[in-house]
């Protein structure tokens, strides 16, 4: 099968025990993480036969949602993206329980904050610190990135089970070459801050003057990206419905992601209580060892090694 051409690949695997697996790939080309789980979501409503819409819970999907914000004409056309996967890349999946991340605001508690960090927001900077750390690198030279969901911060707000990549991205930009961890989470808060009050009022614009410049966004995430060693790539999945899908054997016992390949690329997702967050984390070989084997790391995220 040429992986290329498939827009979405679904695997079911039984085992001996009674248990099941259902794995689904799904395309960028149709759409975002947001798109997958009300694919699953749906699928699994129509699988158990509850077609009444009198609870709509079969209401049609608004596939028209995205093209009227992001229209056909004179808009740049995305090139298709063979991204390189690196063989000596691995993936671990680490575990914030309630207690680590409780621990981990109190470590950030200030009264120079606004607001309080979200779990997000205090995992992600705990996560960013630690690796920079492991890796020799410094923050001013340290790249980081993160995806952002646009479908409720648009004016107006689009529909959740919008068909498409509604997403875009929130930088941080260090002015130091050492933070303390609680200088991160006011850094990636403002970058947040600044993707969620800019660009969905942007794109949901109707004046010409936003469709221009939407044409200048998507030119600039149109370009191949360049290869970057300090680049970090974080993904929340955090309060998507990722647990709801029952094909009639009841809700998943477990939701993940697999490894991508690519290194320094993290996603978030909350844990089946919604409580905590696993965080699934790709990198070289080399500085796993180090990241995985890291006091800090070990005493805050083990379940076996540290307990509240």
């Amino acid at each position: 099968m040429d992986w290329s051409d498939t827009l979405i690949a679904i695997q079911i695997n039984n085992f001996s025990c009674g248990g099941m697996a259902i794995s689904i790939c799904m395309s960028h080309k149709i759409g975002d993480v947001a798109t997958l789980f009300n694919f699953m979501n749906d699928w699994s409503i129509i699988n158990q036969k509850l077609q009444e819409d009198e609870k709509g819970l079969l209401a049609l999907l608004p596939f028209d949602g995205g093209a009227s914000v992001f229209p056909q004409k004179d808009l740049p056309i995305f090139p298709e993206l063979l991204l390189k996967r690196e063989n000596n890349v691995v993936c671990k999946r680490f575990v914030f329980q309630p207690s680590m991340i409780k621990l981990l605001k109190a470590m950030v508690n200030s009264s120079s904050m606004d607001s309080a960090p979200t779990r997000v927001q205090i995992v992600t900077a705990w996560i960013y610190k630690c690796a920079v750390s492991i890796m020799g690198l410094n923050f001013k030279t340290a790249l980081f990135t993160m995806s952002v969901d646009l479908r409720k911060r648009m004016v107006p707000p689009l529909s959740e089970k919008c068909v498409g990549n509604i997403l875009w991205f929130s930088y941080m930009f260090a002015d130091k070459e050492e933070m303390e961890l609680k200088d991160l989470v006011c850094k990636i808060k403002e970058g947040l801050s600044e993707c969620c009050d800019v660009y969905p009022k942007m794109f949901g614009g109707k004046e010409k003057e936003h469709f221009s410049m939407i044409s200048e966004c998507l030119k600039q995430v149109t370009e191949p990206p360049s290869e970057n060693d300090n680049l970090f790539t974080f993904s929340s999945w955090c309060k998507f419905p990722m647990y709801e899908a029952d094909f009639g054997w009841g809700k998943p016992t477990w939701v993940t992601t697999f490894g991508c390949s690519l290194r320094n690329v993290i996603f978030l997702m909350d844990t089946r209580d919604g409580d905590g967050i696993e965080a699934v984390v790709n990198m070289e070989v080399n500085d796993m060892a180090k990241f995985e084997h890291d006091v800090e790391l070990l005493q805050y995220e083990s379940l076996k090694s540290y307990q509240c």
